[in-house]
């Protein structure tokens, strides 16, 4: 019997160049570690990506800027002046209160220690611990009439960042980007600026893309420097050598992509690595705080220790929108403002922290031309109870704080199409609830996607067969007396 003619022995070195390819195989590797590898068959590829993209109607606002105060800022103290609770000071609060934490709770009111001053044209009420937004009161809207009814951190949190009170959904910022992509290329589209003390509760949660494509969640910028690792390339691939070593991992990676239909993790991380190489010159430019000037580095009070690290991440969040990045989200330290105890050191150093770098960011962009189309944001996930929590017994009020409050609660927004010198809503006379034009979470995403130019109905996404939005309250309503 005559056999076929055997096959000749084939080196790995030869396999390999004939069969896939080095590349081809490293990159397999990674992906496979990553758990990236796909299942060929999916079906019709669906593209993702952060190129700039038409809204569905006309917007004023083009960028996004969150100062997210977690840990819920005392607003009876800081935006909601009640001289009911001077009046009811030291006595039994007259009704019921909504307790957080039942353990540490009293029914003791508690006046603000801190004196109140009108600012601006439009006269708007604020804590002498804020003096320096006092001075942007004409250009922010005030809303004293936050609710979102969910009365602890995490869900709260949830509720204002992904529209619900659970978690694994996307976040504002990922849903903006997504609709509307970003003006620049070689940086992020969406930028987490995360406070040294730590991250915030909930950590990437607080930025994250949920179940929309990878692309989607925001890019850490590290608190200290180098606040981003690796953007220099070691001696032996830079220059041509780089370029070289670029352009070929490139073509490997869209062969693999094209091969793996509907792999959007996979198309995801293909464009992280090659936004990387682009962030090698944009972000160090960009990150690049020894190009201001003396004034503008005073104005966001560098000088100042109290304010320096905060000021320090406003100024890089102008540099950043200024340079096409559509959403920027700074967050203070773990519960910063969480304020069950000690309230009066605490909170007088928490304002401190981010009174003088808030509103000098507001300065910076009107005066540069910005502020028309960039909205910012400054507020926490709740407010506080009108009555004393962690009484120390007799009259010594130096260890006392206030208890959770999500029925009704102040934050503020500028520029983007929000009017300026506008106070909105209000709480009770005791500053427990809000009574007066409530905005609960949804209302505020229906009109920040509608200043954006995104219909909440239109920006979905399609999860399962179903189609998810943001905005998921069918009662939800855009705040047209928000607007400009």
């Amino acid at each position: 019997m005559k056999h076929p003619p055997a096959c000749p022995a084939l080196s790995r070195r030869q396999f390999l160049s004939r069969n896939y390819g080095l590349g081809t195989i490293a990159l397999a590797l990674l992906l496979k570690e990553q758990g990236l590898l796909a299942n060929p068959g999916l079906g019709k590829r669906q593209h993702f990506d952060n190129l700039p993209k038409a809204p569905h109607t006309f917007g004023k606002a083009k960028a996004m800027i969150s100062m997210f105060m977690q840990g819920g800022p005392s607003h009876m103290d800081l935006f909601d002046p009640k001289p009911m609770l001077t009046k009811y000071d030291g006595k039994d609060f007259p009704g019921e209160v909504k307790y957080d934490d039942a353990a540490g709770a009293s029914r003791e009111v508690m006046g603000s220690p801190w004196k109140f001053t009108k600012h601006g044209q439009s006269g708007i009420e604020m804590s002498e611990l804020v003096p320096h937004m006092g001075t942007i009161a004409d250009d922010i809207t005030l809303i004293r009439s936050m609710h979102t009814g969910v009365n602890n951190h995490g869900q709260s949190i949830y509720a204002l960042l992904n529209g619900t009170a659970l978690g694994g959904r996307p976040t504002l910022g990922s849903w903006i980007t997504y609709g509307l992509g970003s003006e620049n290329s070689d940086l992020p589209a969406y930028v987490a600026l995360t406070d040294p003390r730590g991250l915030p509760v909930l950590g990437v949660d607080n930025f994250s893309n949920g179940w929309l494509p990878s692309l989607y969640q925001g890019t850490v910028i590290r608190a200290k420097e180098p606040r981003i690792l690796n953007l220099e390339p070691p001696m032996s691939l830079q220059g041509e050598a780089q370029q070289r070593y670029l352009a070929f991992v490139k073509r490997l990676n869209q062969e693999h992509s094209e091969e793996r239909p509907g792999e959007t993790d996979l198309d995801a991380r293909i464009q992280s690595f090659e936004l990387a190489a682009r962030m090698q010159t944009a972000a160090k430019e960009a990150l690049d705080l020894s190009q201001e000037s003396e004034a503008t580095k005073k104005l966001y009070g560098l000088n100042r220790p109290e304010c320096q690290e905060f000021g320090s991440r406003c100024l890089i969040a102008r540099r950043l929108v200024e340079r096409g990045v559509r959403f920027v989200s700074l967050f203070t330290g773990n519960q910063t403002w969480d304020h069950h105890s000690s309230i009066l050191t605490s909170l007088p150093a928490a304002c401190q922290y981010v009174d003088q770098p808030a509103s000098a960011l507001v300065i910076d962009l009107k005066q540069r031309g910005l502020l028309d189309s960039t909205v910012v944001h400054w507020g926490g996930e709740m407010g506080r109870l009108p009555v004393i929590q962690n009484r120390a017994g007799g009259k010594d009020r130096s260890q006392v704080g206030r208890d959770h409050n999500t029925s009704g609660f102040s934050m503020w927004v500028a520029g983007g199409g929000f009017k300026g010198g506008l106070v909105h809503g209000a709480t009770d006379e005791f500053g427990h609830h809000a009574v007066e034009n409530v905005v609960n979470h949804y209302d505020y995403h229906a009109t920040l996607l509608h200043l954006f130019g995104l219909d909440a109905g239109k920006l979905s996404y399609k999860r399962n067969g179903v189609d998810q939005t943001l905005v998921q309250n069918p009662e939800a309503r855009m705040v047209s007396e928000l607007l400009a």
